[in-house]
């Protein structure tokens, strides 16, 4: 149980997360398994010294070959033996490195997803592989030899039976390689932390930069953002070289003090046979004993990189599971009708005191359509991201029929609710994947009905493969406006009762735009609840409603005639169309 308290200590320092403790939990079982084989590995390596005192003390005085063929057969047998338990061990600590992985990486990918929605950016796939360091470590040679070191006091012991003088010659030797194994942990650590820290900022700026290559591309940015990446790689290899120059420094002097110590362990012993305090016969098996009970050491020394860049990953786990609670299972609410109400409504982001939203009130019938316009800046896709339940109210709330939004189970919410996003992203996979949301349950027959209501089917099938094309990373193959077809696709596939629009037509040509007028119609006569964020007032055709925002508070709210007249807007084809910012500006 030794390796479990050192890594349950180490996630403690940091902060207690269940997830994590509950995975480490479980290790009791396997671990048990593991020090029982062990145990057993450790004994049997006991045979060694025993055969060669006796090939020493029997064999060579007997000159008997079926003596010597019998100790050999014995020896090798029980060696066969003991590779099968140290594979049997290995493979125990395998299988829980991957039960680890099972336990630990559903909770991680879940609340990096949860983080970054609540605008965490310093969250980032790091802690994919830090799941992956933390199962290497358990699964490496590492906690095999954080097994073997409970062993040292025993095979000293041993030693000192054998004889005090190589007893002490052994202790003396095993405290000093531990006073060098304690001292490169003084001298490494604070140096490995920090190289590692350095290269997560590296790997995030670069992911950043390759999201936004045709930016950098275009606008000549490559050389100046080659500074500040640099930056972060030569820091990390600053810190890493001298990490890995002192580490190789206390490495070669473990290496020397065993090697001392194995020629102190000779010469003492060849000066006790002198003496005759020995039996010849003991001075291989003093040898070989001494060299096992030093082993562990030799072997944390080699394993040193591995365990410290395994329980750093382990505390940056801890860290970002503390607050992750399990779902819990709730009521199976029913298919909701699309009612609507916003109820004083504000919202600030994560440690900020500005309120993006003030006190926003509106409320919709089931099968109504909202229109969304103002400025730049006026808080129009906070509450779209409000609306469907992605961000926490400060104050406030919306209600979908009565139940707060926020509160609504994920995932069968998702089977209601329909949301276009105004930057829209798609997934590597088929765009028949992306359109049915990765969800097996939607059929053929529901992807193709949303991407002609949405007006992307005639576009879908002239791909190479059809629905069946790969989209790659982002859904490169597709330009923004087609992208934008697919993204509204997926938000109605299915049946849902609310869909919310973001920025749908900022993409899209006249024919584009055609087809959308005819998707909100469609969904409007099917009594889906909708609302539109946008910029252009001919997409308000379709509105029932409009609200209008103004530095996060709601200016104007009523039917959509009334609030575009009264900002002296007319609908296309009745006069000239002024953007309704440029209205908002002039005001």
């Amino acid at each position: 149980m030794a390796v479990f308290k050192i890594l349950n200590r180490h996630a403690e320092s940091v902060k207690t997360s269940p997830t994590v403790q509950s995975a480490l939990k479980a290790a009791r079982g396997p671990l048990a398994f593991t020090a029982l084989f062990s145990l057993a590995s450790n004994l049997l390596y006991l045979s060694l010294p025993i055969y060669t005192q006796q090939i020493y003390g029997r064999v060579l005085i007997s000159q008997s070959l079926g003596t010597l063929l019998v100790l050999t057969v014995g020896i090798l047998v029980v060696f066969c033996v003991s590779a099968v338990l140290d594979y049997l061990r290995s493979q125990v600590m395998v299988n829980f490195s991957l039960e680890f992985d099972r336990q630990v990486s559903g909770p991680a990918f879940t609340t990096l997803f949860d983080a970054v929605v609540q605008r965490d950016r310093t969250t980032r796939s790091q802690a994919l592989r830090d799941i992956d360091a933390v199962r290497q470590l358990l699964s490496g040679p590492a906690v095999a030899t954080l097994f073997d070191l409970p062993w040292m006091p025993v095979f000293i012991f041993i030693l000192f039976v054998i004889d005090p003088v190589i007893g002490f010659v052994t202790l003396g030797g095993g405290v000093v390689l531990v006073a060098l194994t304690v001292a490169q942990n003084y001298f490494t650590r604070d140096k490995l932390r920090a190289a590692s820290d350095e290269a997560i900022k590296g790997y995030a700026f670069t992911d950043a930069a390759l999201r936004n290559g045709e930016v950098v591309r275009a606008m000549g940015m490559l050389p100046h953002l080659a500074a500040p990446w640099g930056k972060h790689r030569e820091t990390a290899l600053e810190l890493s070289t001298v990490a890995q120059e002192r580490g190789a420094m206390f490495s070669h002097a473990t290496k020397l003090v065993r090697m001392i110590i194995q020629i102190l362990i000779i010469a003492v012993g060849a000066a006790l046979v002198i003496e005759q305090k020995i039996p010849s016969t003991m001075l291989f098996a003093n040898m070989i004993l001494a060299s096992r009970a030093l082993m562990p050491i030799q072997g944390l020394v080699g394993s040193f990189g591995p365990l410290t860049n395994g329980l750093q990953a382990l505390a940056r786990l801890n860290l970002l599971l503390g607050s992750y609670q399990p779902p819990e299972r709730r009521t199976a609410l029913p298919k909701p009708k699309g009612h609507i109400v916003v109820d004083r409504l504000s919202y600030a982001a994560p440690g900020s005191d500005v309120l993006i939203l003030k006190a926003i009130s509106l409320e919709l019938a089931p099968g109504e359509v909202l229109g969304i316009a103002g400025p730049s800046g006026s808080g129009k896709s906070t509450l779209a991201r409000l609306m469907v339940g992605v961000w926490k109210p400060l104050n406030g709330l919306v209600r979908l029929d009565g139940v707060n939004i926020y509160n609504w189970d994920r995932d069968s919410i998702g089977e209601h609710v329909g949301y276009l996003p105004q930057d829209v992203e798609l997934f590597s996979g088929t765009v028949r994947a992306n359109i049915a949301r990765f969800h097996p349950a939607i059929s053929d027959a529901d992807v193709i009905r949303a991407a002609t209501l949405a007006g992307a089917h005639d576009l879908i099938v002239q791909l190479p493969k059809g629905y069946d094309t790969e989209l790659g990373e982002g859904g490169g193959v597709l330009s923004a406006g087609q992208r934008q077809l697919v993204g509204l696709a997926r938000a109605i596939v299915g049946s849902p009762s609310l869909v919310v629009l973001d920025e749908p037509n900022a993409s899209l040509d006249n024919a584009g735009e055609m087809a959308l007028a005819r998707t909100l119609k469609r969904l409007r006569e099917r009594g889906v609840t909708v609302v539109i964020v946008s910029h252009k007032p001919n997409i308000f055709r379709a509105a029932d409603k409009m609200a209008i925002l103004k530095a996060g508070a709601l200016e104007r709210f009523g039917p959509t005639e009334a609030v575009l007249k009264s900002l002296n807007i007319m609908l296309p084809g009745k006069a000239e169309t002024p953007k309704l910012s440029q209205v908002e500006a002039k005001k």
